[in-house]
């Protein structure tokens, strides 16, 4: 009986973190794009030294917060999780802007 009960909360926390390790995946391979997104607006002269430069510094508060989040060894929790894609957001959203917004180097 004991037995079978381990069994069974091994898989429920097996299966709880391969859940989350997509999720946590899709975080990083979304900050990577969007640094991808400031250095091309550094190459072709759509974002200007100021611009990107504000960028990055939000880019490193993202980390920053997930470094911190990820620190209790828990992993992130969806709270945690969703503060990183609302942050996400909101970086992109100033990203496209002033990639946009008509002032170059």
């Amino acid at each position: 009986m004991f037995k079978k009960l381990t069994l069974a909360a091994m898989a429920c926390t097996l299966g709880a973190l391969a859940a989350a390790a997509p999720a946590e995946a899709r975080i990083n391979q979304r900050q990577a794009r969007q640094e991808h997104r400031i250095a091309q607006g550094q190459a072709n002269g759509s974002l200007n030294a100021r611009e990107s430069a504000r960028l990055n510094r939000q880019q490193n508060h993202i980390a920053r917060y997930e470094a911190n989040s990820r620190a209790d060894g828990n992993g992130l929790s969806r709270r945690e999780r969703a503060n990183i894609a609302r942050m996400q957001n909101r970086t992109s959203r100033h990203i496209y802007r002033q990639k946009h917004d008509r002032q170059h180097r």
